[in-house]
């Protein structure tokens, strides 16, 4: 089918392309052959609905392959298994017709209250950036497009319509945007949704700033920018700020407020010429890729691929030694893997009534769904005993707590080892608000105590989209990170348990030992529409590390089943720029298994503010047991980058480099040293210019290095009546404005010094455009 141009079409028309026909489909133009084409909620699976249905229910969607959401997902690390993870959910959009599924999405976890957590992928923008490019590019594989969102600076639900989110240029870029723009760079979705929120009291929908200078001009985003469901605020202002199209549909009014707005000259045409034609530009892509997978879908091999990614989702965060040895003939050893003839008993109701996804609009009608009390007793010889242990209902009677409780202790103590299951229940995390707080329920945390008192030999196994508070982490020997697993989560639990999938996830996201050591714990979630991100840079393990803080798991962090030895790192800057970092790494246990090797970036003696480490490449490697491999792993320079508040730009700063190869941001395994040669950096120079800054200007400094010299001089003689002796003068005159030097020659009394006239006239020599 051939789509029309945009000058084929009369204003009406280019108009009506710019909202939509329906919640879920864009406008067609039948005159001019212009079919419309359907958008639909992912971003971990296909949430279709059918005709008719309730955009907010899930009873009515089409099945499909509920794939762990991006709180599991991500903590794979692994670049290939999200990309194999689109390609999959690219599948499943095709085959029903879906021509845009909007996902996935990378807003940064600046708080682990924010209730939407489940949705995002990291802490950390490389790692978002990274694996968002992957998924994105894994569903544009099968002719069907991604929306990359919430652009931008979505971090909470809390007033999510209307907040501000007022955030300094350097963290906005280095922090929020960084993952935005490593996606768009890498992969171009071909479209990005444009948020509920306001960036410094700008709506995201009608922030030209944002959406054109930033993302087209800047980062040469090629497709249609939409917004999230219901996002406007204004929609000529959005117009002609670069939001493309309106979602879901107005009913014609603010098509109507563009035709008027163009015929009373407030809005130019081309405005409008522009956003259609990116419409047109989408329909197009969408009807050439249209067919591209062809069903029926392959139930069980989409099965199977949740499985694995579940499986390879789950973080192991302890492990330590078995308190006695569990069944026939076991040896001492880690409390994980379970002996498959170990006498167990399940406990906790998430076992048989898995939370598997995140309450909201990413809910998926799975195609079937697996528990971890059946894929545990499929795969397990002994005995295998099951105890409810508490209820997720909202009230509960106190004697049905006890009841329960009892049950479970029961169970407990006449088992080898007791497999916990907790977690949070659907109600505490959701799209649309914000938790209050990271604790697990009372109920729960009861339960473990009593459970404990009769076996110490206990895994716990955690259920929550979003990192929770772990009080009883001393005195657990084994956990399990199991986050929102997906439809396969408990075929992919049991499979870790017993060590069928040896585990390799590692945490994108700190967990703290209280919420009062979060970084935004004083900003969150803010007061009258506005939300300061007092914490600056400082997000994440960036905190932590900062402000020295003990926290009940690194980012990072993840053990495993086997164990692996790190030689010495070696590093070269390439020639792009880049720094290719070199590392062997074996697998010094006795099976095989994955390894998560990152690099972390510091430079000592930085002019900026800066963490103490950050993190900048990162690569999943699996190895046999005895096996060594050497990694090559390439940090970007782009990525050493700074956003320059002064030049309004990213800059390298030069210097010596410490990378750090690590196993986790607070596990460093080897550490090599790299000269990077910076950016240069001038800036025009004014009466306010510091000393120092006129110093190192390639112009002004040489000239004025012996006016300096002389000018010091005649203060430090005039000032030693009334400094302490050792005072450096040059420091103290680092800062001071050149403007002001004339002061100089009053205080030293002979009425001689530096003129306003020569302050301005080395300016003007300065600030010249150089020949």
């Amino acid at each position: 089918m051939s789509i029309p141009d945009v000058t084929e079409l009369t204003l009406e028309e280019k108009a009506s392309l710019t909202s939509g026909a329906s919640f879920w489909y864009t406008k067609p133009i039948d005159r001019a052959g212009v079919p419309a084409i359907m958008m639909t909620d992912g971003p971990h699976g296909l949430r279709k609905q059918r005709e008719g249905g309730d955009h907010l229910g899930i009873g009515d969607s089409v099945p499909a392959t509920c794939f762990p959401p991006a709180v599991g997902l991500g903590s794979s690390w692994d670049i290939d298994l999200v990309q194999r993870v689109g390609e999959a959910l690219g599948t499943e959009t095709s085959i029903e017709n879906v021509s845009v599924l909007l996902g996935p999405g990378v807003n940064i976890k600046r708080s682990p209250l924010c209730g939407r957590n489940f949705e995002y992928l990291s802490e950390d923008p490389i790692v978002s950036g990274a694996l968002g490019a992957a998924l994105v590019k894994g569903i544009q594989s099968q002719g069907v497009g991604a929306s990359l969102k919430h652009f931008a600076a979505n971090n909470q639900e809390n007033d999510r319509m209307r907040s501000s989110s007022d955030v300094d240029p350097r963290p906005l870029r280095e922090i929020y945007l960084r993952g935005f723009q490593r996606v768009v760079e890498d992969a171009q979705p071909w479209t990005v949704m444009c948020s509920y929120n306001r960036i410094n009291g700008v709506y995201a929908s009608e922030d030209p700033w944002l959406l054109t200078q930033v993302l087209r001009d800047e980062w040469g985003f090629e497709g249609l920018v939409v917004s999230d469901w219901g996002a406007v605020n204004e929609r000529v202002p959005g117009l002609s700020a670069g939001m493309d199209l309106e979602m879901p549909a107005s009913g014609g009014v603010t098509d109507a407020q563009i035709v008027a707005a163009v015929e009373d000259g407030s809005l130019d045409e081309v405005v409008v010429d522009a956003a259609a034609g990116r419409v047109l530009d989408l329909v197009g892509k969408a009807t050439e890729g249209a067919g591209r997978a062809a069903g029926p879908l392959d139930v069980d091999a989409h099965h199977a691929l949740a499985r694995e990614a579940a499986g390879r989702s789950i973080v192991l965060l302890k492990n330590d030694p078995l308190r006695q040895a569990q069944g026939a003939g076991a040896k001492e050893g880690p409390l994980l893997p379970l002996a498959r003839d170990a006498k167990l008993a399940v406990i906790g109701e998430f076992a048989e009534k898995p939370r598997y996804q995140g309450a909201g609009s990413s809910m998926i009608n799975p195609t079937r769904l697996d528990t971890a009390l059946d894929e545990i007793r499929a795969l397990a010889t002994g005995e295998v005993a099951y105890a409810r242990g508490f209820s997720n209902a909202l009230e509960v009677a106190a004697d049905e707590v006890a009841a329960l409780r009892d049950e479970a202790v029961a169970a407990a103590s006449a088992a080898d080892v007791a497999v916990v299951f907790v977690g949070l229940p659907a109600r505490l995390e959701s799209e649309g608000y914000d938790r209050d707080d990271i604790d697990l329920p009372a109920a729960q945390l009861d339960l473990l105590d009593a459970v404990l008192a009769v076996n110490a030999n206990t895994v716990v196994v955690l259920s929550n989209g979003s990192v929770v508070a772990l009080p009883f982490a001393g005195r657990v020997p084994a956990i399990l990170e199991a986050w929102l697993l997906g439809q396969a989560g408990g075929g992919g639990t049991a499979d870790v348990l017993f060590g069928e999938v040896n585990p390799s996830a590692k945490l994108t996201e700190t967990v703290p030992a209280r919420i009062e050591d979060t970084p935004a714990y004083l900003d969150f979630p803010g007061e009258f529409s506005h939300t300061r991100y007092g914490e600056g840079l400082f997000v994440g393990y960036r905190w932590y590390d900062a402000r020295r803080l003990d926290v009940a798991f690194p980012f990072g962090h993840g053990l495993s089943y086997t164990t692996f030895s790190y030689a010495d790192a070696s590093a070269a800057v390439a020639a792009d720029g880049d720094i290719e970092v070199t590392v062997a790494v074996t697998n010094t246990g006795d099976r095989a298994g994955r390894e998560v090797v990152q690099v972390y970036t510091s430079l000592p003696g930085s002019t900026v503010q800066r963490a103490p480490r950050e993190l900048k490449a990162f690569a999943s490697v699996a190895l046999e047991r005895g096996e060594t491999r050497a990694l090559t792993l390439r940090v970007r320079r782009e990525d050493l980058a700074y956003w320059d508040i002064r030049a309004d730009r990213w800059v390298v700063e030069g210097g010596e480099y410490t990378l750090d190869v690590a196993a986790s941001s607070r596990d460093i395994r080897s550490s090599v040293v790299v000269t990077v040669d910076g950016d240069a950096v001038t800036l025009p120079l004014s009466r306010t210019s510091s000393m120092g800054e006129v110093l190192r200007h390639p112009v002004a400094g040489p000239i004025v290095q012996g006016l300096i010299t002389q000018a010091m001089g005649d203060f430090d003689q005039s000032a030693s009546s009334i400094m302490p002796e050792g005072v450096d003068m040059s420091k103290m005159m680092e800062s001071f404005p050149i403007g002001r030097i004339g002061m100089m020659g009053a205080l030293s009394g002979d009425g001689e010094g530096v003129s306003v006239e020569m302050i301005d006239g080395l300016i003007a020599m300065a600030n010249a455009p150089q020949q």
